[in-house]
């Protein structure tokens, strides 16, 4: 009898795969701590048998995580988590040379999006593994058959954790999921400085804009926004930061950062950044404010920062000028530019963060994975941390290897540590 042809999935041209491959095997040798849990998978293969859809920004770095996971045992197949931030010629490598079937097309348009989330999940997943919750909303509202069969996901972003956990506020949730991006070895470097240096160099790709001289205007002061605050003083910008929470804005002023309402900073800023994770952080009455010139650009995870339709309905005609800039056209004489579509810009222009800091967030991605298959019959259906041990075992794997060593705890420190008898 004729066996069925594999499905391999969906990807924009399979002749890209020779490309890909080249730029996946650049990107392990910059993740070490991967690697070595690679070696250990390929030994212990802790998830076998495993059906497992993970819906990722499909980079050079993902395609490292899928594979260590197909050598975990895993049967993976991956679709793309953002219209726009899919590397075509990554995907097309996953599939010829890894063997890994996946679903993503970079400039999507969102029927596709969704289809192609459809299609990981008819792989009738055990195991999810999410970048923005989008596979897990798809689940509980178009796929709840596929419920009984899963033993639990992982988040990836700020974004669907939060959206995770207002799940499991309102007794939606229906299983375990780990939030990997609050792990410290996660949101502290991943967040902070892997953000911080694609968000910019997607700029400038897409502007080739000087930074020093310019006002950034940083809205959100979270562990993203730090990390593109930072990268943005350090190329000469005067950096100025929008925030809602007292104790971040106060942290920013503390950093030596202006900090204003978005009403005052849209009439002086050159470049915006929005980071936030909430919607209409820009919007109609800052954009009658802006200057001439200004500049708009999303490094949250969904296209819903900025209110395009309100830009839209403003403009009075707009064009693309540049590849991922589009010029809108006002009524006054104004002319705004948005970036990427109001998508992820670090991925719509760049390559999206360095295999270095990735390293870590896809180390934790593959260990917790595993700890979801050992522990699940004992996780209930609700948003769980990333295990203490498993977040200090990949800072310990990467300062290992980086060749750098720290000190230990005497027995005296900590029985000291341990007890409250000694005191003054």
């Amino acid at each position: 009898m004729a066996t069925a042809p594999r499905v391999v999935g969906d990807v924009k041209d399979p002749n890209l795969a020779a490309k890909g491959k080249l730029r996946i095997e650049w990107a392990d040798q910059w993740m070490p701590v991967l690697k070595l849990i690679r070696k250990r998978f390929i030994k212990d293969r802790p998830l076998e048998g495993l059906r497992l859809s993970a819906c990722l920004h499909v980079t050079t770095e993902t395609a490292n995580l899928a594979v260590t996971l197909r050598d975990g045992g895993a049967n993976v197949v991956v679709c793309a988590s953002n219209p726009l931030s899919t590397q075509d010629d990554v995907a097309a490598s996953l599939v010829r040379d890894f063997n890994i079937p996946v679903f993503a097309i970079k400039g999507e348009n969102t029927d596709t999006y969704y289809s192609h989330i459809v299609s990981a999940l008819d792989h009738k997943p055990q195991i999810t593994m999410d970048d923005g919750a989008d596979l897990v909303t798809t689940i509980l509202s178009k796929r709840q058959d596929l419920i009984p069969g899963i033993l639990g996901g992982t988040e990836e972003t700020t974004t669907g954790v939060i959206r995770l956990r207002s799940m499991a506020k309102q007794g939606v949730l229906k299983f375990p999921i780990i939030a990997v991006n609050d792990a410290d070895t996660k949101h502290l470097f991943d967040n902070r400085y892997g953000t911080g240096q694609s968000t910019i160099d997607g700029i400038l790709r897409s502007t080739n804009l000087l930074f020093a001289g310019l006002k950034v205007v940083v809205s959100g002061y979270g562990w993203c926004g730090r990390g593109v605050a930072m990268r943005a003083r350090g190329l000469g910008s005067d950096v100025i930061i929008t925030e809602v929470v007292p104790t971040r804005a106060l942290e920013a002023v503390m950093d030596g950062y202006r900090v204003m309402p978005m009403v005052e900073a849209a009439k002086i800023g050159d470049v915006f950044v929005t980071v936030t994770g909430d919607k209409a952080v820009l919007r109609e009455e800052h954009f009658n404010l802006m200057k001439d010139g200004a500049v708009l650009c999303n490094s949250g995870h969904f296209n819903v920062e900025i209110d395009i339709p309100a830009l839209d309905k403003m403009a009075l005609s707009k064009r693309p000028t540049r590849d991922f800039v589009e010029e809108y056209a006002l009524r006054d004489g104004r002319k705004i530019y948005l970036l990427g579509e109001g998508r992820l810009i670090n991925l719509a222009a760049a390559e999206g963060h360095p295999a270095v800091v990735m390293d870590m967030s896809f180390a934790n991605q593959a260990l917790t994975a595993e700890y979801v298959v050992k522990n699940a019959q004992r996780l209930e259906p609700k948003v769980y941390p990333v295990p203490s041990e498993i977040d200090r075992e990949v800072a310990r794997l990467k300062l290992e290897s980086m060749g750098i060593g720290i000190d230990k705890l005497t027995p005296e420190q900590e029985e000291y540590l341990s007890s409250w008898a000694e005191g003054t």
